[in-house]
């Protein structure tokens, strides 16, 4: 049976999926990201990760202006983070704790992981751009991830 986009979309949901906000700089060096669960990573040696960015978004040519981009893997408890990362409205960093990386992208305080990360390579994914970052930093915490299940956030227990 052929898919269309929101039968597409509805198939896929039923994948669960981790929930993070990936990040960069603008010109003006203000911060700028969005959510994104479509992240994996690619290679031990040399450290690869990848993140899908729809192209419409505004910090898709952000991100590949400045060449750098930071994935923060969010915590359960984060999902207001998350929701108002998925909203396209300015002032998305207003409150939220960050500091800048090795490449000067955001990292938000209090995530799960993060890694930092120089664009390595970006490929055409339809409405989507794949970045391939090479990992240049990162860290983890113990904790419990935020997971994103048939349009809804839910929680993992071990």
């Amino acid at each position: 049976m052929k898919l269309d986009g929101p039968e597409f979309r509805r198939v896929l949901g039923h994948f669960v999926t981790g929930v993070t906000v990936v990040t960069t700089r603008d010109r003006s060096d203000a911060p700028a990201g969005l959510t994104a669960n479509a992240f994996a990573s690619v290679s031990l040696d040399p450290p690869l990760v990848l993140v899908c960015i729809e192209k419409s978004s505004s910090t898709h040519a952000l991100i590949a202006a400045a060449g750098v981009f930071a994935v923060n893997v969010l915590a359960d408890g984060q999902e207001r983070i998350s929701r108002r990362f998925a909203d396209e409205t300015e002032g998305r960093f207003e409150g939220v704790a960050w500091r800048a990386e090795i490449t000067g992208a955001p990292v938000l305080d209090d995530v799960l992981a993060w890694v930092d990360c120089r664009v390595h390579s970006a490929c055409d994914g339809g409405d989507h751009t794949i970045y391939v970052g090479e990992v240049v930093a990162g860290d983890a915490r113990e904790g419990v991830p935020l997971l994103f299940y048939r349009a809804g956030y839910g929680e993992f227990m071990p």
